[in-house]
């Protein structure tokens, strides 16, 4: 009973009740909870502090951000669906549906600051990845960590000019690559066109709800995508969706650094990703991780994970 003690305190102040609901909706820095709470930093922060003593939240810093999300599933799980329950009997609280409007502006804002920065700088977006690590090292990296089983039914998230789909797109049994961006499709298509892959699709989505049901991928790739993300294990989990038992997901992205920069200059949400984070995001996918290289030289580190869904086991009969 001690744990279900330390909860029930930890929540007897209303704006915790408040900030564990908002947290359930995406993770946020402390600024942006202190925005839609409409309460000071400091304020928003002792209460975080009490959450995490508690196990509800986790706190991670990057940066001078600090990005907050909920804690392990076993504690939070079971308060969520008693919440649920007291909500389908008394009603929703009105303070949610006024912090749900607040939060969706803060989403609002992140997205419109995003697209400002891919519509203004579609056309020199490979030479910008480049700048951070030569990318003929990454895409050497990607070709090793997809060797030795056919690419089958290939989705690029976030596609970008289409690289992903030019190097290993003739290889695909089918290949898809989705993006959110209007300017960067219409680059892509004619990169693939002029590469001789006019067989490729191309389709504008989101990365948080891709527009393909489930198990339609053998092979999915979140290329130098996560760190652009608002809530990169969401990411994660919706590309997991797409895989076929025995399908794998590649991803690739940063290490953790400290470019503090990167977030004004180049509208990075996320300062790179620890093996561990991007390891228990591809778990709760339901996906087994594991860390496939570490491209260091150059001023960032570039990691390559895969994540791989488990094929079904065959029933013996006897």
């Amino acid at each position: 009973m001690t744990a279900a003690s330390d909860i029930f305190r930890a929540l007897a102040d209303p704006t915790r009740l408040r900030i564990v609901a908002l947290l359930r909706a995406m993770e946020l820095s402390v600024g942006e909870l202190a925005q839609v709470l409409g309460q000071s930093q400091p304020r928003v922060s002792r209460h975080v502090k009490i959450l995490i003593d508690a196990g509800l939240a986790e706190r991670r810093k990057e940066g001078s951000w600090v990005f907050l999300s909920l804690g392990a599933a076993r504690r939070v799980d079971p308060l969520f669906a008693l919440l649920d329950r007291w909500a389908e009997a008394d009603g929703e609280d009105g303070s949610a549906a006024a912090d749900a409007a607040r939060l969706a502006a803060v989403r609002a804002d992140r997205a419109a600051a995003a697209e400002r920065y891919f519509a203004a700088r579609a056309k020199d977006w490979d030479e910008i990845r480049s700048l951070h690590i030569a990318e003929s090292e990454v895409e050497a990296a990607v070709a090793r960590a997809l060797a030795g089983r056919p690419v089958g039914r290939l989705v690029d998230v976030g596609t970008g000019t289409g690289r992903m789909i030019e190097l290993f797109g003739a290889a695909a049994d089918h290949a898809l690559g989705v993006d959110r961006s209007p300017e960067m499709l219409r680059l892509a298509r004619a990169k693939l066109a002029e590469a001789g892959l006019r067989t490729a699709e191309l389709r504008q989505g989101d990365m948080y709800a891709l527009p393909l049901p489930a198990g339609t991928a053998d092979t999915v790739i979140i290329h130098q995508v996560l760190h652009y993300a608002q809530q990169p294990s969401a990411a994660v989990a919706e590309a997991a969706r797409l895989l076929v038992p025995g399908g794998r997901l590649l991803i690739v992205d940063f290490a953790p650094h400290e470019r503090e920069e990167l977030r004004t200059s180049d509208a990075h949400v996320r300062l790179g990703f620890a093996d561990e984070t991007m390891l228990k995001y591809l778990e709760s996918a339901g996906l087994e991780g594991r860390i496939v290289e570490h491209l260091r030289g150059g001023e960032l580190t570039v990691t390559l994970w895969v994540g791989e869904r488990p094929a079904t086991k065959l029933k013996v009969v006897a």
